[in-house]
């Protein structure tokens, strides 16, 4: 019986993908450089180490990756401030539903406190949610389980009580060493074979999530 929803953030609860695309071509055109969708779809779910090789293989080892990055964050977090959060379709409608049947909800996620905070203030989900967990918390990121575990803790229940809701390969392999049932919304990228068989289900949007739980 599933007593717990375990919510990843970027990709998933929100645009971020999109929108982190949109800022490395803004970035780099500054520069005179450009980025194809399928070069950023490679870096999603990487280890910090295999991006930066990546960036050098591709920019020239010269090329300043975290500069790049840093001024690719901050685009994001310009959009968010004047734009608003871009939220994923059935976002809320699913969080009412989990509200109202007392399912017990948490954020995992690799982002930093700092930044999760800002986020959950601006669209408004601090209400949605039991608590939150992120990745200045946790000594191993995903696909290691620790935020994963860490957050059944949190919320006092089982691995096999709760659910993970994710749209990264990460992610995914992060649920099933935790041996949490994951269900897969796939984001910019949709998982290679090997993580789907981990997935105990792929769905489209959240919407798909809602009425699975509706079911019951």
């Amino acid at each position: 019986m599933i007593k717990a929803v375990i919510f990843d953030m970027d990709g998933l609860m929100i645009d971020s993908e999109r929108v982190t695309f949109e800022g490395y071509q803004h970035v780099l055109a500054k520069k005179g450089l450009t980025m194809s969708l399928d070069f950023y779809k490679t870096l999603l779910g990487k280890p910090l180490i295999a991006v930066f090789n990546q960036f050098y293989d591709t920019y020239g080892k010269d090329f300043n990756v975290e500069d790049t990055i840093e001024a690719v964050h901050q685009y994001i977090s310009d959009i968010f401030e004047n734009d608003g959060v871009p939220l994923k379709k059935g976002l809320i409608e699913l969080l009412k539903y989990l509200k109202a049947h007392n399912y017990k909800t948490i954020v995992a996620t690799s982002s930093q406190r700092y930044r999760v905070n800002r986020i959950l203030q601006l669209a408004k989900l601090n209400q949605y949610f039991d608590d939150s967990i992120c990745g200045d918390e946790v000594t191993k990121g995903k696909p290691d389980p620790e935020v994963f575990l860490k957050s059944c803790e949190k919320l006092n229940v089982k691995p096999h009580e709760a659910l993970v809701l994710e749209d990264s390969e990460a992610g995914i392999k992060a649920a099933d060493l935790a041996k949490i049932k994951v269900i897969c919304i796939p984001d910019l990228k949709y998982p290679d074979p090997e993580f789907i068989k981990m997935t105990y289900k792929i769905m489209n949007d959240l919407l798909e999530v809602r009425d699975f739980f509706n079911q019951d």
